[in-house]
């Protein structure tokens, strides 16, 4: 009878685990990202945060995208807008006043400016609402020479960034709580470094969504003017430009005289000794061939 009610109190205790251990991992299952995360900081220490916050990071943002980049208009799609325009001018600064004046009344900037003696080269940011307006306008100063235009849409990338960044400030609030619920140093200092990285992580996206934004707000012109087409035609040498060619192809003649010079010297003066020594044993006072020459008329005569 004992033996059985030994048994029977085991199997009562098996099951009961069994039910706990099942009601554990459902709960943990089904549990949310701030429940996770209070979990975390009773049972464990710095490695329970830094995996809950990575869990809550990857959810919120694609959460985020989702949400951002559904069913937009073409008003709402970010676009980097960017052109290359080159144009024919009869006068560069009338041009160039010109340029100023869109500039103000499109509240554009120029972002560098390049001058040169018959053309001038701009980088000029406008606004995107009036892109299309400023080149309009731009076009009719001269006899456009090329015109090219390209849209880059980073809608999904923009809402990403700001999506990111709002889950990022959320996340930082939420470890900044738990430093009032941290039980010892071990856990303070594990919030802490993690609420650092969190602020440099919230810098770093901020500044590329800010860098974003600007190139979206603002499209870029990349503009080229030349100057009337007589002017590099009819541009003349100067009397100095002149003498400076005159003795420049001196320099050259003499150098070439030298070249010949050096040449006569290195390959001339060997092949005259050269000959001369053959001419003096083959016909000079050695004279060998001559001394042959003699040998066999005679043994001619003889015969």
């Amino acid at each position: 009878m004992k033996k059985k009610t030994i048994i029977l109190t085991m199997l009562v205790a098996v099951i009961t685990l069994g039910c706990s251990k099942a009601n554990y991992q459902s709960e943990l299952q089904y549990a949310s990202a701030d429940r996770v995360m209070g979990a975390a900081m009773k049972t464990s220490a710095s490695m329970a945060y830094n995996d809950a916050a990575v869990i809550y990071e990857e959810m919120r943002a694609e959460e985020s995208v989702e949400s951002e980049a559904a069913n937009l208009t073409n008003e709402e799609r970010k676009l980097i807008k960017r052109a290359y325009v080159r144009i024919r001018v009869e006068n560069l600064d009338e041009a160039d006043v010109s340029i100023t004046d869109l500039l103000k009344k499109y509240a554009a900037y120029s972002a560098s400016t390049e001058v040169d003696e018959n053309s001038r080269i701009y980088s000029l940011r406008v606004p995107a609402p009036q892109y299309d307006t400023f080149l309009a306008e731009m076009n009719c100063m001269g006899r456009l020479i090329r015109r090219s235009e390209s849209t880059e849409d980073v809608t999904l990338r923009y809402y990403d960034l700001e999506g990111r960044l709002e889950m990022k400030r959320e996340l930082l609030k939420t470890f900044q709580s738990y430093l009032t619920r941290a039980r010892n140093i071990e856990e303070i200092m594990s919030v802490e470094a993690r609420i650092a990285e969190l602020q440099n992580d919230i810098e770093g996206t901020g500044v590329q969504l800010r860098h974003l934004t600007n190139r979206v707000d603002y499209a870029t012109i990349d503009l080229n003017l030349i100057g009337p087409a007589s002017a590099q035609q009819t541009q003349s040498e100067t009397l100095g430009e002149r003498i400076r060619a005159l003795f420049g192809n001196f320099g050259n003649f003499l150098a070439t005289v030298v070249v010949i010079i050096i040449g006569i010297v290195i390959f001339g003066i060997p092949l005259v000794l050269l000959f001369t020594l053959l001419f003096w044993l083959l016909f000079g006072k050695v004279g060998l061939l001559r001394k042959l020459w003699v040998l066999v008329k005679g043994k001619k005569q003889e015969e």
